[in-house]
């Protein structure tokens, strides 16, 4: 309703007599307005209910039916437990010297760690008895004796296994070497 048209109104009530006929025109404006306003409340909240429960079904799915997902590990992962290897001690004691200016003895017993029960590196390192010892050999000749201290050996057991990986071995792969005898004696 615009200005006008209310002062239209009030205009024809004064003309029919009275303030009481205006009165009852606002109340009825006011109840006419009241079916509309329920309806957008009810549409108000009915989407509200909607969006409530979409969410929480959508929710659910994502997190499969309320559980964590985030697993808390029973054990420490800093006391895990260690793999289990198979081990190959073919390739028995080992001479040679070193490559010092003057050349110290140097006598290796190693073991080849490879995955439990794979036969395909059981048999390729069995098949590649002979290459293995050549290796063991070179590899310590070519060393000298300060790299063989106690200090190196974790470096030098790292190596070993490097290039056993990667240019003695075709599709057994070393997980570990230890050695049962490391002996460097200085020749007199």
């Amino acid at each position: 309703m615009s200005d006008n048209d209310e002062l239209y109104l009030e205009g024809e009530e004064a003309a029919a007599g009275g303030g009481a006929g205006g009165a009852k025109k606002k109340a009825s404006g006011l109840l006419a307005l009241l079916p509309n306003l329920l309806k957008f409340v009810a549409i108000g909240l009915g989407a509200l209910v909607f969006i409530v429960t979409v969410s929480v079904i959508t929710y659910n799915i994502l997190n499969k039916g309320g559980r964590a997902q985030t697993i808390i590990p029973t054990a420490s992962p800093f006391m895990g437990t260690r793999p289990t290897f198979s081990a190959f001690t073919s390739i028995g004691q080992v001479r040679t010297e070193t490559n010092d200016p003057i050349p110290f003895s140097v006598v290796v017993d190693m073991v080849i760690h490879f995955d439990l029960n794979d036969t395909v590196a059981s048999n390729e390192l069995t098949d590649r008895l002979h290459e293995l010892r050549d290796f063991v050999r070179l590899f310590f000749r070519s060393r000298r004796a300060d790299d063989m201290r106690p200090e190196n050996e974790i470096r030098l057991r790292q190596e070993i296994v490097e290039h056993l990986n990667t240019r003695i071995l075709n599709s057994a792969r070393v997980r570990m070497v230890t050695f049962n005898q490391l002996d460097v004696v200085q020749l007199n």
